[in-house]
């Protein structure tokens, strides 16, 4: 019986606008993951490899639409093709929610990229300045007032880290969370003599898109203590998305567990080998 009532329906044409809807929506994918590829791998700068990011959301869009018009189509006909309609939903959902929630950001958040515990004086790019330089790239120089302004108010939290372990040690422990995160160091120097501050180098991805935000983390002494600061700035773009802070507070978090960590490990005692008792002369 299910046959014979399912057969009017299978011998209805299946709509071609769910076929459009279908099609264009794994177009977008391909061209969304094409550019995401593109951008992580250096093929492209990135600013024109966005630009086929954006041309699959703008497709997506069009698939939606004639989605919509499909779905239309179908209520007044009695065609076919609602499941391919619906699966072009699905995946247009799924291009469109990271945007979204980015979108989101960009309107919550300032436009600020260079983020810094100390904007007074903020840690420097040395090696990395040489990479922050060419059209649409921002230059390696702090961002200045309006930056810090910015930051204070949407990011009061961010401060200078205090350590009670010595420099030697902050910056041991800090370059180890470094190393562990992945970041590609390019260039490292331990406290040394007479200054004794630590300056490490290095280059972080976002996770989608793999944008490069350049981390410069410098370790000085405060007496037997140590002080540590850090900076993290997009390469690219004027906004970063709320981005860099969000590296900053995660590594200062993990760098304070660490040393506090590192601060209740008990000192390991040389042991002191017992004097050698004196030879003893034998009298022939």
């Amino acid at each position: 019986m299910a046959r014979r009532f399912s057969a009017p329906y299978q011998s209805e044409p299946v709509s071609s606008l769910a076929n459009w809807a279908r099609n264009l929506a794994v177009f977008a994918v391909v061209a969304v993951v094409v550019s995401v590829i593109v951008v992580r791998f250096d093929f492209l700068e990135p600013k024109p490899a966005l630009a086929t990011f954006f041309g699959g959301l703008a497709i997506t869009s069009l698939s939606i639409l004639f989605g919509l018009a499909g779905f239309a189509a179908i209520w007044q006909n009695g065609s076919r093709g609602l499941a391919r309609i619906l699966l072009a939903f699905l995946i247009d959902g799924a291009i469109l929610a990271y945007p979204a929630y980015l979108a989101f950001q960009y309107r919550k958040l300032p436009s600020i990229y260079d983020i810094t515990t100390d904007p007074i004086d903020p840690p420097r790019f040395d090696a990395l300045a040489r990479l922050r330089t060419g059209e649409g790239t921002n230059t390696a120089v702090y961002a200045g007032l309006y930056s810090a302004e910015q930051q204070r108010h949407f990011y009061p939290d961010i401060e200078p880290v205090e350590l009670e372990i010595s420099a030697d040690r902050a910056y041991a422990i800090a370059l180890k969370l470094v190393h562990k995160r992945k970041w590609l160091v390019i260039d490292e120097r331990a406290p040394q003599p007479p200054r004794r501050i630590g300056r490490i180098e290095a280059v972080a991805r976002t996770p989608i898109m793999g944008l490069r935000e350049d981390v410069s983390i410098r370790v000085v002494p405060d007496g037997d203590d140590s002080r540590v600061d850090m900076r993290s700035a997009s390469r690219n773009f004027d906004s970063d998305l709320g981005s860099n802070a969000a590296r900053i507070k995660k590594f200062i978090d993990d760098l304070n567990t660490a040393a506090d960590a590192d601060a209740l490990k008990p000192v390991k005692k040389t042991p002191v080998a017992p004097p050698k008792a004196p030879a003893k002369t034998v009298k022939k």
